[in-house]
């Protein structure tokens, strides 16, 4: 999902307000996805680190490393660490989804080959320990090595539970918790441990950056089938078509008469899908009215985002998180 439109969204005034320590976190990531004996590598990853990302994650890292009181210089490779994971899985991601389009670009698997992808994306996670090695921080490096390893579980996991009418809501956050929040929540929270805060604030970054990331993630699967392609950078009903089992399904699945239920499985477990069955699908979803109660399951954990940075003093960067809290939701309302 991309957090776009204008200059007043929190997502822009958080990046004017962390100008300079993006700026930064910019400039390592140039020089550090640089390599001399492979051009194939940097060419790879400019495609998707130069395409317009947000870089949301790593002005995470800045945000509450700032928000703590943090002066010294390590929040800025933690955030570069932060992005190389985040962009390795990307890269990995669109090879095992067979995706066509990132950020509304070609993507790199398709621009060169499923090979490079995933040659680059390991190289890029191999950059990212480097990076937080140089912190000289272990715990930073556990919670960082904990959230990559979460994520490649949260995509397995995705890959055994997605085409299964029998996966429930419980499994379907813990697939979300682990391909998108846990990396949320170590960005967070490993801003806290650098700022040197008390086990309590840290506890509280790591609550934030997991429930702003199952939100996150909700948002963008309910978009899927109800949003605007032009702004959310793909097709409307790409899920439905990779026969993947998000929110919005899952409910709908449960509400399911005998009929419905077969066709479910016709489209979602079998494959055959043929035309007009994303229409269906889309008018299954209004008549249980699971898009709305998928909405409400958003706010819900954004909420609990919001609620998480109640430890700390008023401050502009706290009022910020808060805010960004409320636009990840806010698409969808």
């Amino acid at each position: 999902m991309s957090l776009d439109d204008a200059s007043q969204k929190p997502h822009d005034r958080l990046a004017r307000v962390l100008a300079d320590d993006m700026e930064r976190v910019n400039a390592l990531i140039r020089a550090r996805m640089a390599s001399e004996h492979a051009p194939r590598i940097p060419e790879v990853t400019a495609h998707l680190v130069e395409a317009g990302g947000k870089r949301l994650r790593p002005m995470l890292t800045l945000a509450a490393a700032r928000m703590c009181g943090y002066s010294g210089e390590n929040h800025v490779k933690l955030a570069a660490t932060v992005e190389f994971i985040h962009t390795a899985t990307l890269l990995h991601d669109d090879v095992v989804d067979e995706s066509a389009q990132r950020r509304g670009r070609p993507t790199a698997n398709l621009l060169w080959d499923n090979k490079s992808s995933v040659l680059v994306g390991d190289y890029l996670f191999a950059r990212s320990f480097q990076l937080m090695v140089e912190t000289d921080s272990l715990r930073v490096m556990d919670i960082l090595a904990n959230a990559s390893a979460t994520i490649a579980e949260g995509e397995v996991l995705q890959l055994t539970a997605a085409q299964n009418l029998a996966t429930d809501e419980n499994v379907y956050l813990q697939v979300i918790r682990g391909k998108t929040a846990a990396l949320f929540a170590a960005a967070c929270e490993v801003g806290g441990v650098t700022a040197g805060v008390d086990e309590e604030k840290i506890a509280a970054l790591r609550a934030y950056g997991d429930a702003l990331g199952i939100s996150f993630q909700i948002v963008d699967d309910l978009l899927d089938y109800d949003g605007d392609s032009s702004t959310t950078g793909k097709n409307v009903g790409d899920d439905f078509r990779e026969r993947k089992l998000t929110m919005p399904v899952i409910k709908a699945v449960a509400k399911a008469d005998a009929e419905e239920r077969a066709f479910w499985e016709r489209v979602i477990e079998k494959g055959r899908q043929e035309e007009g069955d994303l229409e269906h699908a889309l008018s299954l979803l209004a008549r249980h009215e699971t898009l709305e109660e998928t909405r409400q399951e958003a706010l819900r954990w954004a909420e609990e985002a919001k609620q998480a940075l109640t430890l700390f003093p008023e401050s502009e960067l706290r009022e910020m998180l808060l805010d960004l809290a409320d636009y990840v939701v806010a698409r969808v309302r």
